[in-house]
């Protein structure tokens, strides 16, 4: 039944693999579970499935519950869809409340910083000064970014193709900043001795193998501590950035939606919070009571 719901996923939905990965490690952590309540999945109840949310509430936040249920779900759904079962028992499961979070932002001093703080001596600097610069510049997810192809550059025309969550491809606009700190990038990468397999991939490691998500993790870290820079830095910290410099320079929230590639606009509203300051200068400048009077009328 999982081998069928995975394919399911990757066929039918159009998951990414990334997607299905997080779906397959939710519902076997869910059977693993039911295996020691001697359950089988399709003699599930309601009331089963609420001891399981209680179990979860003991080991994880609520957002990693959220997300574990949500996998149920959509096991069970796809259990119905499929005709093992002809009533969904999670129907009426309730998830826990998550409490609003906004992931922290770095303004383009801080991107600076960050990219300042480099060492000039060492060979993957550059690399990384154009990593830090295509997420902020680009909004990128950091599975974008891995995955990026020379084959999707289109440079002189300022703009990149990505391929993002289920297989979704959109266009997105790229700086000449960004495209300055690749050229360099591409200086030091055409020395590199590339493996079989690995000739499009835009970022390499200097063994010529493509990078991975947590590698991206550790040099933002990395590199944040050395810039001292003491919020907490993610790949995700350039992409929040990227969208909060864009609604602070006057963007439409719908075309940050189109940029980020995110299917309904519920998800890009977590980008419309304004920094403190500009709430303030916000209302120093334009609220009645604050506007500065010319002293001589």
């Amino acid at each position: 039944m999982v081998k069928r719901y995975l394919r399911y996923l990757k066929l039918q939905r159009g998951a990414s693999q990334n997607t299905i990965e997080a779906y397959r490690r939710d519902v076997d952590t869910f059977i693993n579970y039911l295996a020691g309540e001697e359950l089988h999945v399709l003699d599930v109840q309601l009331d089963n499935l609420q001891h399981y949310a209680a179990s979860l509430h003991e080991t994880v936040g609520p957002r990693s519950q959220c997300r574990m249920l949500s996998g149920v779900r959509s096991f069970y759904r796809f259990l119905v869809l499929d005709g093992y079962l002809q009533q969904d028992p999670s129907e009426l499961l309730e998830s826990p409340v998550v409490p609003d979070h906004l992931p922290e932002f770095l303004t383009a001093q801080e991107v600076d910083l960050l990219e300042n703080s480099l060492p000039a001596d060492k060979a993957e600097s550059q690399r990384n000064r154009a990593i830090i610069e295509v997420l902020f510049s680009c909004g990128l997810r950091v599975s974008e970014l891995v995955s990026l192809k020379l084959s999707q550059l289109y440079l002189e025309e300022r703009y990149l193709r990505v391929m993002g969550k289920g297989s979704k491809e959109r266009l997105v606009p790229i700086s000449d900043r960004a495209v300055a700190e690749l050229m360099d990038w591409f200086h030091d990468r055409s020395l590199l001795d590339i493996k079989p397999g690995e000739e499009d991939y835009v970022f390499l490691n200097r063994r010529g193998r493509h990078l991975t998500r947590t590698m991206i993790l550790i040099m933002l870290k990395q590199t944040a501590e050395a810039a001292g820079i003491k919020k907490t830095i993610s790949p995700h910290t350039l992409r929040h950035s990227f969208a909060t410099a864009l609604l602070e320079g006057g963007a439409d929230l719908r075309v940050i939606q189109l940029l980020l590639g995110h299917e309904s606009i519920a998800t890009t509203e977590i980008y419309t919070h304004i920094s403190n300051q500009s709430l303030r200068d916000a209302i120093l400048f334009h609220h009645p009571r604050n506007l500065h009077r010319d002293a001589t009328i």
